[in-house]
């Protein structure tokens, strides 16, 4: 087990002094670990000036470039600046569909506030306005999720806490306010990220100063009155987790709720099923492993692709997703290297069908096909890369990406650029589907306490 330590009494030693300006800041990543330590130490040397760029119109990819963007099979629909949706600098992004409207909008996390975009015409977004961090508390990890129309936001400093935030505030306004939050939770202070199963109403913050970093489980069933639930600290620090109800092929662990998780240096699989008692089903390293980062399962709960952030800078060579193949969940099988003649740094990746988008730093948005997954092949569909000078591997340009909207439009983040609005041209429908029910019916049969 690894113990988290508080993180604003080694800031500057971290970052040779280079957080220094920036109120209330801390840094991410587990300071506890040789790894964590590299990590937050090379985002701050590398960062960059926020890009004086202009607002973009709708431009078509073709012969490879979009209003000089790299491109292939990804339109671009718009462009806002970060000068003219509140300023600063961009980190995570999340999305929000109204139920009542079918509006989209579009959530971008910035280092002192959080914007809110109305992207339901994609070619002409309207900046809605901010939500200050809480206190003021400038952070340059922000992460937000979203549940029953509420946003969840927190940030990687001292004090912050979980914002709440009533998304249906935003009907009907054209014009740009400065919002309060709707509730604030309090019982951790910073925290790296946050997973939400909306099937179960249950936030998951990651990285915080609470569960030795490990998951802080929060019960958001009613938004606005968030309710500790829970704790998970056998392995230390987790950098990311997703956490679903699990419906792959393990008979043994059907219908519980599964967290697979990215601490650093494993894939640590947790049954979450019962809050106050959760139990780790397995660690899981692998060859090559600098930094276990972030990943995705595959929508049928069989393989997860993982990007681990500090292997191409580390290592060299082209941007790496390693597959892993979770028949049994308690043995995963890393069954292949996906690796892109880009040599960007990889960040965040969301699946969504037979295709993972991934946030890839200087490369930008890259679209990996899943069809050939069962084999540990994956294959590049698309890209828009945002940061068009260079690929190597420094951690510019894209932060994340939201690919989950009904209409198809899939937004990124520009740490120094602002917000992205896309189109991917790709086949909706593919025959060996990366979800197809064949793969589903498959199962283990073992048991497993309850």
């Amino acid at each position: 087990m690894r113990t988290r330590w508080t993180t604003a009494a080694i800031t500057l030693a971290m970052a040779g002094g280079l957080l220094a300006g920036l109120p209330g800041a801390s840094v991410a990543h587990d300071p506890d670990t040789p790894a964590g330590r590299s990590s937050a130490v090379a985002f701050m040397a590398q960062r960059e000036p926020t890009q004086d760029l202009a607002a973009m119109a709708q431009v078509s990819c073709s012969n490879g470039t979009a209003n000089g963007y790299p491109c292939r099979n990804v339109d671009l629909l718009s462009f806002l600046p970060l000068s003219q949706m509140g300023g600063s600098q961009a980190n995570d992004i999340w999305g929000w569909t109204d139920p009542s409207t079918g509006k989209e909008y579009a959530i971008v996390g910035r280092r002192n506030g959080t914007s809110f975009v109305d992207i339901s015409d994609p070619t002409a977004p309207v900046y809605l306005g901010n939500l200050p961090a809480y206190q003021n508390r400038t952070a340059i990890w922000r992460d937000i999720k979203v549940h029953r129309d509420h946003a969840f936001i927190v940030a990687d400093v001292r004090g912050h806490g979980m914002q709440v935030f009533d998304l249906t505030r935003l009907r009907n306004r054209t014009t740009p306010q400065t919002f309060t939050a709707d509730a604030h939770y309090s019982r951790f202070g910073n925290s790296h990220n946050i997973a939400i199963n909306e099937e179960t109403g249950y936030a998951y913050a990651v990285g915080s100063n609470t569960c030795s970093g490990g998951l802080h489980m929060v019960d958001i069933s009613t938004p606005t009155s968030p309710a500790y639930a829970g704790c998970v600290s056998s392995d230390g620090y987790t950098h990311d987790t997703q956490c679903v109800v699990y419906r792959g092929p393990d008979g043994a662990y059907a219908g519980r709720e599964i967290c697979v998780s990215s601490n650093e240096d494993t894939v640590t699989i947790v049954d979450v099923t019962n809050k106050t008692s959760p139990r780790q089903i397995v660690r899981a390293a692998y060859s090559g492993r600098q930094y276990t980062h972030q990943g995705w399962l595959t929508d049928n709960h069989r393989y997860f692709v993982l990007d681990d952030e500090l292997d191409e800078s580390r290592a060299g060579g082209g941007t790496k997703t390693f597959v892993f193949d979770l028949y049994d969940l308690d043995a995963p099988r890393h069954i292949g290297t996906y690796t892109s003649s880009a040599a960007a740094t990889d960040h965040n990746q969301y699946v969504k069908g037979n295709y993972s988008y991934q946030a890839n730093y200087r490369a930008g948005l890259r679209i990996l096909d899943l069809r050939g997954i069962a084999s540990g092949t994956l294959t590049e569909a698309g890209y828009f890369d945002i940061y068009p000078s260079s690929n190597t591997a420094s951690m510019n340009g894209a932060w994340s990406v939201y690919p989950y909207f009904a209409s198809g439009v899939v937004v990124v983040s520009g740490i120094e650029q602002g917000l992205f609005v896309l189109r991917p041209n790709l086949p909706s429908t593919l025959s060996g589907s990366a979800s197809s029910d064949a793969v589903r019916a498959t199962t283990v049969d073992r048991r497993v306490p309850a």
